[in-house]
């Protein structure tokens, strides 16, 4: 004896399979793929945060090789675009190059020596006045200078900065070549009025400006070194900017740092359109804690900006070990997800299974399909909301994407 079929609407069948199917986005953009329930899926960061649905725009997504998180990233990507958002991209490995040439741009390599050269202290184009435009300036430095020498700065070489700010800027717009040499000759006028000689500043910023000539000289030489960013343009669909010159070599994390500065002067200057930032190989960047200190402030300032920043990392473990455990990384890069309200998660191996429960707050239902979720596949958190979802390609779209991670799920 055969039964007849039963049917039931998505939401009846969300019994089937408790505290794992929700109700889809209030959303007709932008398509993902097909929900377990067979329900489509879409979403847009921007318009969730309009509606309420989330309170900041940022993601992270995680997942292991060859499972498909590529493809999803420069898929969603490419849709975001249709819908007149920019997409900027740091790029460490040089794999977002077909992407670029998709959306009609081209990918900028910054090397040393090479064609862009970028000034992360130029005076900011929206600063109202004086005052405002030495506040930015002077923290860009700070946080650059922190970042190159990969620690906290002491108090005495915080001052010696301002000083050597105030010094550079009195005879035109500020440089970080400009800022090695101040710091390591020091104004008297502005030693005595601290009560101090030029000989004590000096001593106080001396391993900073041996560390940032260093930069200037040797890493990044003929990167960050220019008089102003006029070679970054952002009225493009696409800005990929290709570091693979420097991937793993420990200029990457100044390298970032420097370039997210001379992109939030730009932001602040007011481009209009909504922007997808998105930071590739995570764990490369942000063990620097200069970095990883910049980067989280840029995760809260987002809405600010209209930026909806997008994390990619391997694993849960590739943020939380990134330092002894209740290390300055450490508690910055864990930080990063307290700061996301959209996570994909793609299938982890058994070893990531109890960090990733713990990280994501996922049920014992979520912690299985973890472990077993298909090619394609992946579990989204959304807000409160949780759905898992295979991700489709177009036939175009296969073309772009990176053919080592790509699916091969065609709609």
């Amino acid at each position: 004896m055969r039964l007849p079929p039963h049917e039931a609407t998505t939401a009846q069948l969300g019994a089937i399979y408790p505290g794992m199917l929700a109700p889809s986005p209030p959303l007709d953009q932008v398509f993902i793929g097909r929900e377990l329930s067979g329900e489509l899926f879409c979403h847009d960061p921007f318009e969730l945060y309009r509606l309420g649905a989330l309170t900041n725009p940022n993601m992270i997504v995680l997942g292991q090789i060859g499972r498909g998180k590529s493809a999803l990233v420069k898929t969603f990507l490419y849709r975001q675009a249709a819908f007149g958002r920019r997409v900027i991209v740091i790029d460490p490995k040089g794999e977002y190059a077909p992407l670029a040439s998709a959306l009609g741009c081209q990918s900028l390599k910054l090397a040393p020596g090479g064609a862009l050269r970028l000034n992360p202290l130029a005076f900011d184009e929206a600063a109202k006045n004086r005052e405002e435009r030495r506040r930015v300036s002077l923290s860009a430095a700070t946080a650059i200078v922190e970042a190159v020498v990969d620690r906290v700065l002491a108090p005495g070489e915080t001052l010696a900065i301002e000083l050597a700010w105030d010094q550079v800027a009195e005879g035109g717009t500020p440089s970080l070549p400009a800022l090695a040499r101040a710091l390591l000759d020091p104004e008297r006028a502005a030693a005595l009025r601290l009560g101090s000689s030029p000989a004590e500043l000096r001593a106080e910023g001396r391993l900073v400006a041996f560390e940032l000539r260093r930069f200037m000289t040797g890493e990044l030489a003929g990167i960050f070194d220019g008089l102003g960013s006029n070679g970054l343009v952002l009225d493009v669909p696409a800005l990929v900017l290709d570091f693979s010159a420097i991937y793993r070599s420990p200029a990457l994390g100044p390298a970032v740092a420097c370039l997210q500065m001379a992109l939030e002067a730009k932001l602040r200057a007011g481009t209009g359109a909504q922007t997808i930032f998105v930071v590739d190989e995570a764990w490369a960047v942000l063990v620097n804690p200069g970095t990883a200190r910049f980067l989280q402030a840029s995760f809260k300032l987002a809405r600010t900006y209209g930026v909806a920043n997008l994390v990619v990392a391997h694993r849960v473990s590739d943020l939380s070990s990134l330092g002894a455990t209740g290390s300055v990384v450490a508690n910055l890069a864990g930080g990063l997800l307290a700061d996301c309200e959209t996570v994909v998660c793609y299938a982890q191996g058994e070893a990531e299974i109890a960090e990733c429960t713990s990280a994501l707050g996922l049920s014992a239902a979520e912690a299985s399909f973890v472990r077993s979720l298909r090619r394609g596949a992946a579990l989204w958190h959304v807000g409160s909301s949780r759905h898992v979802v295979d991700h489709r390609l177009s036939p175009f779209e296969h073309t772009f994407v990176d053919t080592d991670q790509a699916m091969r799920t065609v709609t």
